[in-house]
C-alpha cells in the first residue's frame, strides 16, 4: 500500500429530530473512510521559509567568500540549493530549513525520495517561486483558466507531480505504522 492510498476512519454523529425515553436527542452515526491527510495547516508558509533558510548559507558563500555581485550570487545559489537540497532530502528526508520546521519529505512508499525525484521536486519548487515572486506575470492557473484546487500552481504542485508528501516529523511514525499494518493485511 502507498501513502496516497491510506484511509482514515471518521465517525460523525448527526442529530435527528427524535428524542429517546430520557429526553436525550437521538443521533445518527455515519462512518467514513477518508483519505489520510499527510499535509497540515500553514505548511506552504513553512515550506517557503524553509527554502529561504536553505538558500541563505549558499547565498552568503557566494557573496562573501566568492565576492560576487548580489545578482550573480542569487543566480549561482539557485543550482547549488537544488543540488544540496536534493541530496539532503534523499539521504535524510529533510534539509536545514525543513529540519528547523520539523518537516520531512517522503515518497509514496513512506521512504526518503530518490535523488532524481528530489531533483524534480526542487526544480518544480523554483517554478513555484517564480510565480510567487512575480508581480507582472499572473499565476499559471489564471493563465490557463484552471479552477480546480489540485491544479493551482502552489507549493503543493511539486509534490503532486513527483508523488511525494510533506509531513511533520511527529506524524511520520503514524504513517509508517499505518503502512506496515496495511501491508500485513495484504499478505
Amino acid at each position: 500500500m502507498k501513502v496516497s492510498e491510506l484511509k482514515e476512519k471518521k465517525v460523525i454523529h448527526r442529530p435527528t429530530q427524535n428524542f429517546d425515553v430520557d429526553g436525550k436527542r437521538v443521533y445518527n452515526v455515519f462512518e467514513y473512510d477518508l483519505p489520510f491527510k499527510t499535509d497540515y495547516e500553514d505548511n506552504e508558509r513553512e515550506r517557503i521559509l524553509a527554502k529561504i533558510i536553505d538558500a541563505v548559507p549558499v547565498l552568503l558563500i557566494a557573496l562573501l567568500l566568492l565576492d560576487q555581485s548580489p545578482f550573480l550570487a542569487v543566480i549561482l545559489s539557485l543550482p547549488a540549493v537544488i543540488i544540496v537540497g536534493s541530496i539532503s532530502e534523499s539521504f535524510f528526508g529533510t534539509t536545514l530549513g525543513k529540519k528547523i520546521f520539523k518537516i520531512k519529505v517522503i515518497d509514496d512508499n513512506g521512504n526518503n525520495p530518490h535523488i532524481l525525484r528530489s531533483i524534480g521536486r526542487n526544480i518544480l519548487c523554483l517554478a513555484v517561486f517564480s510565480m510567487l515572486l512575480s508581480d507582472f506575470i499572473p499565476p499559471l492557473n489564471e493563465i490557463l483558466g484552471i479552477k480546480h484546487k489540485e491544479a493551482n500552481f502552489t507549493m503543493h504542485m511539486n509534490n503532486i507531480l513527483c508523488k511525494t508528501h510533506i509531513v511533520k516529523e511527529s506524524k511520520l511514525r503514524e504513517i509508517k505504522m499505518l503502512l506496515n499494518q496495511s501491508n500485513k493485511q495484504i499478505i
